[in-house]
């Protein structure tokens, strides 16, 4: 098994799409000496002992085969002094984002997929398409592609989110599942500001609307300011006005953040204390009455800007460079 940092620096990187990312993997890819690879972030760290649980988790008996294994990221450490942008981050992370992670992964209707910590076969890779249809099947039941068509983890460098797209390939064109592990993916945020903060959450909801356009388009159905200002009115209709918005609504906030305050609590391991506790309430009531005018603007675009990099997220999902110098993000 071979172990290597996605970093996304540019010495040494073999450019094989418009990622850069994966056109830094390719080389320690194709070098390591075994066939399952774990990809860890460089800015992520995990517990002792969670490589052997993975590959455990790896190899297990399955009525359909494990083909990658993932650990749900979260922020341990409340960074007090970082900017207003870590700390609203670090509420996403820890609360919305890791409860539909674990839900959808819990319900294992399809692929989803973050690629903070993944661990996978290179020779299951090396079938992938990234046209996400099923493989023609030999008599021998072996696998493979039509004749001529590109394979292979470079197919990966014309998306921007590989992760997401990678293991759906795994899903969908090899017919194998995923196993959420019991570790944890610990990331750490450094500084970020708000406006980097909502231009981060716009990027990745534009990448998102055109892999999975259904489950993005729904996304405000699991937003709790969204959900609480329509079950608000519509409860209010129902009682004919007994039960009034302005009441439900602050009881329906307060039950989402008690859920999510649980949800991090368990994640996290331990819970927040004075003015971190506050701080996490401002940073988390910050991040939900944020999150439908950031996917609004998401959705009528379809570029973005990744690490100074200017990029347009096409209609299959696949990224191409925008060069015009003039470029405005819309």
């Amino acid at each position: 098994m071979y172990v290597f940092p996605a970093s996304n620096e540019q010495p040494g990187e073999q450019v094989v799409g418009v990622n850069p990312k994966v056109n830094n993997l390719i080389k320690p890819y194709y070098a390591a000496k075994y066939d399952i690879l774990w990809v860890l972030d460089s800015n992520v760290h995990v517990l002792p002992d969670t490589l052997a649980r993975s590959v455990d988790a790896l190899n297990q008996p399955s009525e359909r085969r494990i083909g990658l294994v993932h650990h749900v990221p979260v922020v341990t450490s409340y960074e007090m002094t970082a900017g207003v942008g870590t700390r609203i981050e670090q509420a996403f992370l820890n609360t919305n984002h890791a409860k539909m992670y674990i839900a959808i992964n819990s319900l294992a209707i399809d692929s989803c997929v973050m690629g903070k910590s993944n661990m996978y076969r290179r020779s299951d890779v090396e079938q992938l398409t990234g046209t996400l249809r099923p493989t023609v099947l030999k008599p021998s039941l072996s696998p493979i592609a039509p004749k001529h068509t590109p394979m292979g983890f470079a197919v990966f460098g014309k998306f921007l989110a590989e992760d997401n797209m990678l293991a759906s390939a795994l899903w969908h064109e090899l017919g194998l599942r995923h196993d959420l592990g019991s570790d944890v993916a610990v990331n750490s945020l450094g500084s970020m500001s708000l406006g980097a903060y909502a231009s981060r959450r716009a990027r990745w909801i534009r990448v998102r609307k055109w892999m999975t356009f259904a489950a993005t388009l729904l996304e405000p159905l699991s937003e709790s300011v969204f959900v609480g200002v329509l079950v608000s009115l519509a409860i209010s209709h129902l009682t004919h006005g007994l039960v009034p918005p302005w009441v439900f609504f602050p009881v329906h906030m307060l039950a989402f953040l008690t859920i999510d305050l649980a949800v991090r609590n368990i994640l996290v391991g331990e819970p927040l204390q004075g003015s971190e506790w506050w701080a996490f309430v401002r940073a988390w009531g910050m991040r939900e009455v944020m999150a439908f005018p950031i996917w609004l603007f998401a959705m009528f675009g379809n570029e973005v800007d990744w690490r100074g990099r200017k990029y347009r997220i096409l209609r299959n999902g696949e990224t191409r460079r925008v060069e015009n110098e003039d470029w405005t993000p819309n």
